[in-house]
């Protein structure tokens, strides 16, 4: 740790925000509206950290005819703010499409029309980001037995750079998960990185695809694969008797309001997780009802004209994988009568989800300031703020990865916009305490940077 400040002590961010997918975005967003209106000493400084080269969300699954599961309407700051420049409706407007939209008569945009809607806002406030640099320590300093900020260091290919903070945002997103045991290869994929795997089969003749899972991105997948590559079979492995739809109605909705966050929070352990299972056929292992209904249209018409491409091996797992220089060999077993089938394909898909990522991997010493419970999880304050000793003065927010505290929207756009709004009032809220020695970058979020 250090110990001491030098007299000529670098420029403190207010914040320093890790990671720059849709939750920082929103949250620059957020510190730029803030600050145009307040004076020029009230203002927040801010810069982010982002290890990709530029903005990019799940850009793997962007399929060209796939739609977003939240109303436009859930962007990155209508919730916060109806009159924001930044919102979905202000994007069509600039694209010429506003009036398209409407006629569309659909609250629920292409993803790829969204993915470019978030590229529009992030490059609107790129001014705060560095792109290409991987936050690789965090150090806390120590001046008179408190930590009042932290220092921040990334790496931009042979290049180190530190900055310091009082207070880090961690929105590094969710990782892909994958069985235990299982590697990603070029024949054994993850969703995530679909259209690239797909990609490089460009001029190969595939007869064959296997794809695992029960969720949206499993139908995805199989719907894709199966326009895709017209001449190959496409086999659905899954544990249930078929997909299950998923609950979006007016009431089940709820679950995801602002207002739900405070009542998850507040309630019992015991309720935490009774709502959870109550709710988790809102988002866990569902699917969109059209989407379930065309795929059973082409099953039902393939059996029809007797080809039989599309097949659903249902109340199945996959026993054993083997992948040789040319194929993947797997063995599906049925749960009911044990019977098993080997399957030669061109590529194995899991869609098995995402897992959060380590919100507190990369703080260092500084973790072990942190709280957690009897299992484990990380504590965290209503403000999406991490609990700590009292010598951490500086924030630690989480931007994900507390849907055990704060429930399912914990990774969810459906509550960013009010989420980014809650951590920056929390931000202002605490203020900030004067370091002696050190000086404040007082010129612009990002300016010293």
């Amino acid at each position: 740790m250090s110990q001491d400040l030098p007299d000529d002590a670098p420029v403190i961010h207010d914040l320093i925000g890790i990671g720059f997918g849709p939750s920082n975005v929103a949250l620059a967003i957020a510190l730029g509206e803030h600050n145009a209106g307040v004076g020029r000493q009230e203002a927040i400084t801010a810069h982010f950290f982002e290890q990709q080269p530029r903005f990019g969300w799940h850009r793997g699954m962007l399929i060209d005819d796939a739609t977003m599961q939240v109303s436009f309407l859930k962007d990155l700051v209508t919730l916060r703010n109806p009159s924001s420049e930044y919102s979905f409706l202000c994007y069509l407007q600039s694209k010429g499409r506003l009036i398209d939209f409407v006629n569309h008569k659909n609250l629920f945009p292409l993803r790829v029309e969204f993915h470019d809607y978030f590229e529009w806002a992030a490059a609107k406030v790129d001014d705060m980001v560095s792109y290409g640099h991987e936050v690789v320590a965090v150090r806390p300093v120590v001046r008179e037995g408190v930590i009042e900020y932290v220092d921040v260091t990334a790496r931009s290919g042979p290049e180190l750079v530190t900055h310091r903070a009082r207070n880090l945002v961690i929105g590094t997103g969710l990782r892909p998960r994958m069985p235990e045991g299982v590697d990603r290869t070029e024949r054994i994929w993850h969703t995530s990185e679909l259209l690239t795997r797909v990609e490089a089969l460009k001029g190969t003749d595939p007869s064959r695809f296997v794809v695992v899972g029960a969720g949206q991105s499993a139908a995805e997948n199989v719907a894709f694969l199966h326009r895709r590559f017209p001449e190959a079979e496409v086999c659905a492995v899954f544990s249930r008797y078929g997909y299950s739809p998923a609950d979006d109605s007016g009431f089940a909705n709820r679950i995801f309001d602002p207002s739900a966050v405070d009542a998850y929070f507040a309630a019992p352990e015991g309720i935490k997780r009774k709502l959870i299972e109550y709710h988790a056929n809102t988002n866990y292992s569902v699917v969109d009802i059209d989407l379930i209904d065309e795929l059973y249209r082409q099953e039902y018409r393939e059996k029809v004209l007797g080809t039989g491409r599309l097949r659903f091996l249902r109340v199945s797992r996959l026993t054993e994988v083997l992948e040789t220089p040319s194929k993947v060999l797997a063995t599906v077993e049925s749960l009911v009568t044990g019977d098993k089938e080997p399957l030669e394909a061109d590529a194995l898909v899991y869609a098995t989800g995402y897992r959060s990522a380590d919100s507190l991997g990369l703080l260092g010493e500084v973790e072990g300031l942190c709280h957690r419970d009897d299992q484990g999880r990380v504590r965290v304050e209503r403000d999406y703020r991490v609990e700590s000793d009292p010598e951490l003065r500086c924030g630690v927010y989480l931007q994900g990865g507390t849907e055990h505290t704060h429930g399912i929207t914990s990774s969810l756009l459906s509550n960013t916009a009010v989420r980014v709004g809650e951590i920056l009032e929390s931000i202002v809220g605490r203020g900030r305490a004067p370091v002696p020695g050190s000086r404040r970058a007082v010129d612009g979020i990002g300016s010293a940077l």
